[in-house]
């Protein structure tokens, strides 16, 4: 046993504030201790910052419930990266709608169909692993290009009998957990139509792409015809929500409303025909592209978008310090600029504007 662990040990059974103050400080100890001796170099201090974050959680001396919800989250994310793993280096879209949608109506066709073009170009599909779109979507993909992330539910069965059983399926307890997956690991999304759930999943994105706390990402509603049910939903959005101010009129641009699943593929594929990924650097917003435009294209990007610059212009920019040294897609030219961090759906518009120097994929 080491020092570190023993003092904690001692002090471990001891009530006084004094005590338990010194039974955290040995903790701390411990946990630098088994930091430098175990953890991997890369990213140890993360890794000591959720050991000593469980450490201070547990010394404020929470409730049961409060333990359990805890403990659970941390168990479900674990064995949610651990799924997702092996796969990291796959492009992947999550598909979202409704658990009641039966097999004879248009949009489970619609939703396999649309599955089934992405899993061609080399897509993996991420579902909630139900019944209904869900379990079209994995139809559609087939078991190989599908990951399922359930929720356990009183009232359904467990996952659809594509993914039941495979390697690349996880279930979970929480909803904020499993929606927490379904949205950090895809590239992009498409929303079916459906209840409740279908409709937190989808605004939730919307709200995480508008605020910037989430990348910008393709988001595609899906109806089918003469069926407008995302059509009255944008009806709502723009005559509600943007008329009263609530939302900004660039808004409605981070998504993209369509009955035709090629149109849905394409929107999702086209995204990145030049924009590869967005990163910042302090206050410095750079974005990685596929191909360095001209001059005169620069140009036209600062006389179209200069205003979302707090300060300075839009620049070419090969890698900056912290990405070199962190060997993060260095060999890609950039855009750079001081990024006002509003206007979201404009710098939507922006990476739309980067992407027409490029001719549409065939």
């Amino acid at each position: 046993m080491t020092p570190a662990a023993k003092n904690f040990l001692e002090f471990a059974d001891v009530s006084s504030e004094d005590a338990v103050a010194r039974a955290r400080e040995q903790a701390r100890a411990l946990v630098t201790e088994l930091a430098a001796a175990v953890l991997p170099a890369r990213d140890r201090r993360l890794a000591q910052r959720l050991l000593l974050g469980a450490i201070d959680m547990i010394a404020s001396n929470p409730g049961t419930l409060d333990l359990k919800i805890a403990a659970a989250t941390i168990e479900e994310m674990g064995d949610a990266y651990r799924v997702f793993a092996p796969y990291s280096a796959a492009p992947k879209v999550t598909i979202f709608g409704s658990a009641r949608t039966t097999q004879d109506d248009p949009l489970y066709a619609n939703a396999r169909d649309v599955a089934a073009q992405l899993a061609a170009q080399g897509w993996m599909i991420i579902t909630g692993a139900g019944p209904g779109i869900m379990q079209a979507g994995m139809e559609g993909a087939g078991r190989e290009h599908s990951i399922g992330v359930s929720i356990r539910l009183p009232f359904e069965q467990g996952a659809n009998p594509v993914i039941a059983g495979d390697d690349k399926f996880v279930s979970m307890k929480y909803f904020f957990t499993r929606k927490l997956m379904l949205i950090k690991e895809s590239k992009g999304f498409i929303s079916l139509p459906g209840g409740f759930g279908t409709i937190d999943e989808t605004f939730e994105l919307l709200t995480l792409t508008q605020t910037g706390k989430g990348l910008p990402v393709p988001i595609v509603l899906l109806d089918t015809p003469g069926d407008p049910y995302w059509e009255t939903l944008d009806e709502f959005i723009r005559g509600q929500l943007v008329r009263r101010g609530l939302v900004s009129a660039s808004d409605p641009g981070l998504y993209f409303i369509t009955d035709d699943t090629a149109a849905a593929v394409r929107e999702i594929v086209s995204f990145y025909r030049n924009y590869e990924s967005i990163r910042y650097v302090g206050d410095t917003l750079v974005l990685r592209l596929r191909h360095e435009p001209t001059a005169e294209q620069l140009d036209e990007l600062n006389e179209q978008f200069g205003y979302l610059c707090a300060s300075g212009r839009i620049e070419a920019s090969g890698p900056l310090e912290p990405e070199l040294r962190e060997h993060d897609s260095i060999e890609l030219p950039r855009l750079a600029f001081h990024f006002a961090k509003h206007g979201y759906g404009d710098l939507r518009a922006l990476i739309n504007a980067v992407n027409s120097f490029q001719e549409e994929p065939a």
